[in-house]
């Protein structure tokens, strides 16, 4: 029971909730980029380049070899370089985007930091000026 107990408290921590919620959201963030990038910015990217598809823009190392019957006998082997510079788009706004979510997080941690309350001076301070008010006040 100790056992089941202590891995009820590990589970139940804000810090493993934070992450299962921050995975499940980084997932649909993934899924929202992917579009973007297949979707919204390489289709103009590849106009721009007199119409290059980049899911179909392959380094051909063998082609596919088709029988008679049209049969695909030997399979094409290809290097998808495309598909690589597409993923690597998805990668730089995939970081980019968490860049300025930590740059936000860390600068809001900071006026945190930044704006404590001034401290009360020691007792031992605090009655000095008392006493030195006091002493003003007398002349």
């Amino acid at each position: 029971m100790g056992f089941i107990k202590e891995f009820k408290e590990f589970a139940m921590k804000g810090n493993v909730i934070d992450l299962a919620v921050g995975v499940v959201i980084g997932g649909a963030f993934g899924k929202i980029v992917t579009s973007l990038v297949d979707d919204i910015i390489m289709p103009p990217i590849g106009y721009l380049l007199k119409g290059i598809d980049f899911k179909d823009l392959k380094l051909h190392l063998k082609e596919a070899v088709v029988d008679a019957s049209g049969k695909v006998t030997s399979p094409e082997v290809a290097i998808n370089i495309g598909n690589f510079i597409q993923v690597l788009i998805q990668f730089i706004i995939i970081a980019f985007a968490i860049f300025l979510a930590v740059k936000a997080i860390n600068s809001m941690r900071k006026k945190e930091e930044e704006a404590p309350a001034p401290a009360s001076p020691p007792p031992t301070e605090a009655l000095l000026a008392e006493i030195r008010d006091l002493l003003k006040n007398r002349s």
